[in-house]
């Protein structure tokens, strides 16, 4: 990979809830969610957009990154060189997948700010709590189906999504990731994990409807870049 000048844009004051941007990479791509999965992003022309392209338009605007690593998510092979690349000029969250404490660590060094844990994913609470000792820079995901959450671990899968956020805020884990799949956001769960700390919104929802992020108290929300990249995704 060629390296890229510059240094980290400058963190700029916010005032509500903030919007981060998901950026989805695999295989050093950009990828955007499309109705069967996540699709390639392309331009009108039909030719893969260029990831580091996307990265620097990224960094003049925003401080932070959502990155969605689809090959730790789907092979468990993140794509650490590619992190170190973004990391010099954006602030990352990472979910890559993260199964173990020691993967959660991999990430951090390879620049990101957070290491996103999640249900989806992660080998149960007692992993949490090794990863927790590791590192304490961490964000933890909740991911819903039907409004309960959905693990990859029988200890998270089918509870309550509450009851995981303060299982998970007693370990110490700070930042909470709601996300919820097939079905739109709950907002009354936001407002109600928000009680308790800072809740962040995960991308199913559109950038106009901040104001319930807002009314929520919702730390804020990750969206996804197709309004950003002018593209859509067919249908």
């Amino acid at each position: 990979m060629q390296g890229r000048a510059g240094g980290k844009a400058p963190k700029g004051e916010t005032s509500g809830p903030q919007l981060v941007p998901i950026l989805m990479i695999g295989k050093g791509r950009v990828f955007l969610p499309g109705p069967n999965g996540p699709v390639v992003a392309r331009s009108e022309g039909g030719a893969p957009i260029d990831l580091l392209d996307v990265a620097d338009r990224l960094a003049e605007k925003y401080t932070r990154v959502y990155v969605v690593d689809l090959d730790g998510l789907r092979d468990d092979k993140a794509q650490l060189d590619y992190l170190q690349e973004l990391s010099r000029d954006l602030e990352l969250w990472v979910d890559a997948g993260i199964r173990t404490g020691d993967q959660a660590i991999d990430i951090l060094v390879a620049g990101a700010t957070r290491a996103v844990l999640s249900t989806a994913y992660l080998r149960g609470r007692r992993e949490l709590q090794r990863a927790w000792k590791l590192s304490q820079e961490l964000a933890f995901e909740i991911e819903l189906r039907d409004q309960r959450v959905a693990g990859s671990d029988e200890e998270w899968t089918g509870t309550d999504p509450a009851g995981v956020a303060a299982a998970v805020r007693e370990i110490g884990v700070a930042e909470i990731i709601l996300s919820p799949r097939e079905r739109a956001v709950d907002w009354g769960l936001v407002a109600t994990l928000a009680k308790d700390g800072s809740v962040w919104v995960d991308g199913t929802f559109e950038e106009t409807e901040t104001a319930q992020l807002a009314s929520s108290r919702a730390s804020g929300g990750f969206f996804h870049l197709h309004q950003f990249l002018g593209v859509t995704v067919e249908s």
